[in-house]
């Protein structure tokens, strides 16, 4: 059919349709299949289901590398393996939103699905706005990419400063404009309880779950900050940029389950981060400037990959006799 072959921010409409069928069935397979009953999630199957979630983000990528040649797919793995790194980040701090408000392991996975599909729909609006930008106003590639050095440039010289989840401006403004229950209601996010103590009138009620969704989605969109820049800087092309993106992310419930444990193994992974943020956001002037156009792929790929991998092992060597966090 002719509407199939319709070309779609740069791309035919039927590979947008495969790659979201794709994005659907794996959701309705998690949430359908493997989680139809509250429970808490081990960390074997944690382990399993990340790696099943990496592996189909993988074979996608084999995928574009088929369909769209060897650079895309290049492309593709180096803007996957950047945002599954930076989703580390996203572990330790969910596991935070998680403690503060006491919730249950067998809740968790409950906030993370929905929050994964708010995190879909938010990708998808930022990545369209700054494919609209870059295509319309090729300069904020320059901006993009001394966002990125700076930011990689405050991980590596900054301290880390405290979390304090009470103090945070939008949790305050949900609480002042939101009724919301003292504890946790199984796994509602909304419940109908009476209006106030005695009272017959019943009115709607957020729960802390709420509250922690919100909270998890408000971190997504901090951490979105650094990486749909990055991954622009490595590709203009919303297909790469967006598909990258949400196979990293689609893992990232499991990747939790599997990490929150041990996650202060990986400390020393943000450094490495950092200079790869940093090397992503000059590749824009050293392909405009030194290479007479694009930095190769293959060096893009093999300079994150090499930066990532020396972070990991530096980090598990460094931490090899630090005792698993108790959950």
């Amino acid at each position: 059919m002719d509407i199939l072959l319709t070309l779609w921010l740069g791309k035919p409409a039927w590979m947008w349709i495969a790659f979201l069928a794709m994005v659907l069935a794996l959701l309705v397979f998690d949430l359908g299949v493997l989680n139809r009953k509250n429970q808490e999630i081990g960390a074997v199957q944690s382990l399993k289901l990340s790696a099943f979630y990496i592996a189909a983000g993988l074979l996608f990528g084999l995928w574009v590398w088929h369909m769209l040649g060897a650079t895309a797919g290049m492309q593709y793995y180096t803007g996957f393996l950047i945002e599954k790194s930076l989703s580390l980040d996203n572990v330790f701090v969910i596991s935070l939103i998680f403690t503060y408000f006491a919730v249950p392991r067998a809740y968790q996975h409950r906030v993370l699905f929905w929050g994964i599909l708010g995190v879909i729909v938010l990708r998808a609006i930022m990545i369209g706005l700054g494919a609209t930008l870059v295509a319309q106003y090729y300069w904020t590639l320059y901006l993009f990419g001394g966002f990125l050095i700076l930011t990689g440039l405050k991980m590596l010289f900054m301290p880390e400063g405290d979390t304090n989840l009470a103090d945070n401006l939008i949790l305050r403004f949900l609480k002042r404009h939101l009724r919301v229950t003292d504890k946790l209601h199984a796994q509602q996010f909304f419940v109908r309880l009476p209006v106030s103590e005695g009272s017959t009138q019943t009115v709607w009620w957020a729960t802390p779950l709420f509250l922690a969704l919100c909270m998890v989605e408000l971190v997504d969109l901090v951490f979105a900050v650094d990486s749909v820049p990055a991954i622009f800087a490595i590709t203009t092309d919303p297909f790469i940029v967006y598909t990258s993106n949400i196979f990293a992310i689609l893992g990232l419930r499991a990747l939790y389950f599997a990490l929150a444990a041990v996650i202060h193994r990986f400390h020393y992974l943000k450094y490495a981060l950092a200079l790869v943020l940093v090397f992503i956001g000059s590749k824009i002037f050293l392909g405009d400037f030194v290479f007479d156009g694009k930095v190769p792929a293959t060096l893009s790929l093999a300079v994150t990959f090499g930066l990532l991998s020396a972070g990991v092992l530096f980090s598990l060597w460094k931490t090899r006799n630090t005792p698993m966090a108790v959950r």
